[in-house]
C-alpha cells in the first residue's frame, strides 16, 4: 500500500470551498516546426500522451481516503482510468487574443478536479490566432495537477516524460523506465490496521525527533538572543488587501522577460541569486502598485517561499513525484525606493533565512509532520482556513521554479513559451509563480477578481520594477 506523506496529505486539508490546491502548468506549442509541415490535430495529441502514461506515477492513480479521515489516504490504480476524460480540448472565442486566453485559463484553473480520478487534467486550446507575440495556429496545452500529487519540481519531471528533445520524437527522458504501480485499493481491514498502529507510533516518533533535532534548536536559539536585532519575517505582517478571503473569481495575467537580464542583475550584488532578483522585481511591482492605491504600508510586505528539499539527483521513478519543499517567509523589503539597496536587503534576508531553514524546516519539521496524526493535521488545517491565519505568516506567495533550457517539443510541434497558474488560500490573495524555459522567465499573476481587479496594471508595474533594477545595476557596474 502506497500512502501520502503527511506533507502531500496537508494540501487535500488546506482545501476550501472556493480554493482548490492545485497548479496548472501552460505549455505552449509551434507546431511549423512539425516535418512536412502536418497540422497537429487533437487524436495525435491523445495517442502521444497515452503512449507516455507509464513513464509516471502520478497519470494513472487515485486517492482512497480513509474513512472518517483517521489516517493518511492512500494511492490506488484507477481501474477505470479514461485517458478521454483527463485530456479535453477548447477553442478560444473570439477575438482569441491574450485576454481570451487568460480568461479560459483563470476558468479551468478555478474548476475543482474530479478527487475520485486520477488529480489531473489536460486542455488543449487552440484558435491563439490574435495572441500578441505568437506565430499563427499556435496552440496551448494547460495541465493542472493537485498540489498532494507534485510540487513545482514534481510537476517539471512529471512533463518532462511527455515531451522530446527535438520534432523528430527522441524522448526526453528514457521510455523504458516504468512507474511502479500503487496496487489496487486497499481494503478497510488494511487501513484500520495500518490507521491503529500509526496511531500507537505517533507520539514516540515525535519524542524521538524533537530530541534529536533539540541541538540544533538550542544553537539556533542561541545565534537568535546574540544576533543584532533587525526587521525579521518574524515581525507582524502588514494588513495589505491581498491578506483577505480569497473567492472562486480567479484571475490570471503574466509577462516574459530574458532570463539573461536577471543574471546580469544578479551580478551588481556579490553572491545573490536569480530568486533574490525575482523578489526584488517582485517587491518594487508591490511598491508601485500600493502606491497608486496609497495602500502602501510603512513596514515591509513578507513572502511566503518554497524551498526545493529534493535530492539533486532522484534516481527512483516515485522520487519525482510528491512534494519534497520546505518554505521560508522573508521581508522584500517594498518600504526602500531603490532598487539595488533592496536588492542587497532581500539578499541577506534570504541567506538568513535559507540559513535557519536549512538548519530546522528541511529537517525537523519534515521529521515532526511525520508523526502528526492525520484526524490532528485535518483539524488543524480546517482551523486554519476559518481563522484566515495565513495573513498572519505572510502577504504573498512568491515561487521560482527552474524549467529546461533547452527547447521542448511534442508532436513535432516546438514549444516556444511556458506559463503558470498557482493556488490560493484564504488570508493571502496573490501568488507570483516565474517558470523559466529556453532562456525566458514568465511572472505569473494569480489572484481574484476581488482583489485584483486591474490585474494588467499590476502586470505593467513588474515591467516597470525590473526596468528600474536593470537601470540601477547597470549604474552600478557601470562605475565598478
Amino acid at each position: 500500500m502506497v500512502q501520502l506523506s503527511p506533507q502531500d496529505a496537508q494540501f487535500l486539508y488546506f482545501e476550501s470551498e472556493d480554493n482548490h490546491i492545485q497548479v496548472t502548468a501552460v505549455a505552449i506549442f509551434d507546431p511549423s516546426t512539425v516535418p512536412g509541415g502536418e497540422v497537429v490535430r487533437f487524436k495525435q495529441i491523445l495517442a502521444h500522451i497515452e503512449k507516455r502514461l507509464h513513464v509516471s506515477p502520478l497519470f494513472k492513480r487515485r486517492l482512497v481516503r480513509v474513512p472518517l479521515e483517521l489516517d493518511f489516504p492512500y494511492w490506488a490504480d484507477d481501474e477505470n482510468f479514461d485517458l478521454e476524460y483527463h485530456v479535453q480540448h477548447a477553442r478560444l472565442p473570439e477575438p482569441g487574443d491574450w485576454r481570451q486566453l487568460c480568461i479560459q485559463l483563470s476558468r479551468f484553473h478555478a474548476r475543482q478536479l474530479d478527487m475520485s480520478r486520477p488529480l489531473w487534467e489536460m486542455l488543449v486550446i487552440e484558435g491563439l490566432d490574435n495572441v500578441e507575440g505568437l506565430p499563427k495556429n499556435c496552440y496551448a496545452i494547460a495541465t493542472k495537477l493537485h498540489h498532494a500529487a507534485a510540487d513545482g519540481a514534481s510537476i517539471v519531471n512529471f512533463y518532462r516524460g511527455l515531451v522530446d528533445i527535438d520534432n523528430k520524437g527522441t524522448p526526453a527522458v528514457p521510455l523504458d523506465v516504468v512507474a511502479e504501480s500503487s496496487g489496487g485499493r486497499p481494503s478497510l481491514l488494511g487501513m484500520a490496521g495500518r490507521a491503529v498502529f500509526n496511531a500507537v507510533r505517533s507520539p514516540i516518533g515525535m519524542t524521538d525527533a524533537v530530541l534529536r533535532s533539540a541541538p540544533t534548536l538550542y544553537q539556533l536559539a542561541q545565534q537568535a538572543l546574540t544576533s543584532q536585532r533587525e526587521p525579521s519575517a518574524s515581525d507582524p505582517v502588514p494588513d495589505t488587501r491581498f491578506n483577505c478571503n480569497a473567492s472562486p473569481h480567479k484571475m490570471f495575467d503574466a509577462t516574459t522577460f530574458d532570463l539573461d537580464d536577471l543574471k546580469a542583475i544578479r551580478m551588481a550584488v556579490p553572491g545573490s541569486t536569480v530568486n533574490d532578483v525575482v523578489l526584488c522585481i517582485c517587491a518594487g511591482a508591490l511598491r508601485k502598485y500600493l502606491l497608486r492605491h496609497k495602500e502602501l504600508p510603512a513596514e515591509s510586505l513578507v513572502a511566503w517561499v518554497p524551498i526545493n528539499a529534493r535530492p539533486a539527483a532522484a534516481k527512483e521513478p516515485d522520487e519525482g513525484s510528491g512534494n519534497r519543499i520546505t518554505a521560508m517567509t522573508t521581508r522584500i523589503f517594498t518600504d526602500i525606493s531603490n532598487p539595488l539597496k533592496r536588492l542587497r536587503r532581500i539578499h541577506k534576508a534570504t541567506r538568513k533565512s535559507k540559513e535557519a531553514k536549512s538548519g530546522v524546516s528541511a529537517r525537523l519539521m519534515t521529521d515532526l509532520s511525520q508523526h502528526v496524526p492525520a484526524a490532528t493535521l485535518v483539524t488543524a488545517g480546517r482551523l486554519v482556513l476559518k481563522a484566515g491565519m495565513a495573513a498572519n505568516i505572510c502577504n504573498l506567495f512568491v515561487s521560482n521554479v527552474p524549467g529546461p533550457q533547452v527547447p521542448m517539443y511534442m508532436n513535432g510541434a516546438k514549444q516556444i513559451a511556458t506559463y503558470g497558474v498557482a493556488p490560493l488560500v484564504d488570508g493571502m490573495g496573490l501568488f507570483i509563480a516565474t517558470p523559466s524555459y529556453n532562456g525566458k522567465i514568465t511572472f505569473n499573476v494569480t489572484s481574484t477578481r476581488e482583489t485584483l481587479p486591474d490585474i494588467q496594471f499590476f502586470v505593467e508595474c513588474i515591467e516597470a520594477s525590473l526596468e528600474a533594477l536593470k537601470k540601477s545595476a547597470g549604474k552600478e557596474l557601470g562605475d565598478a
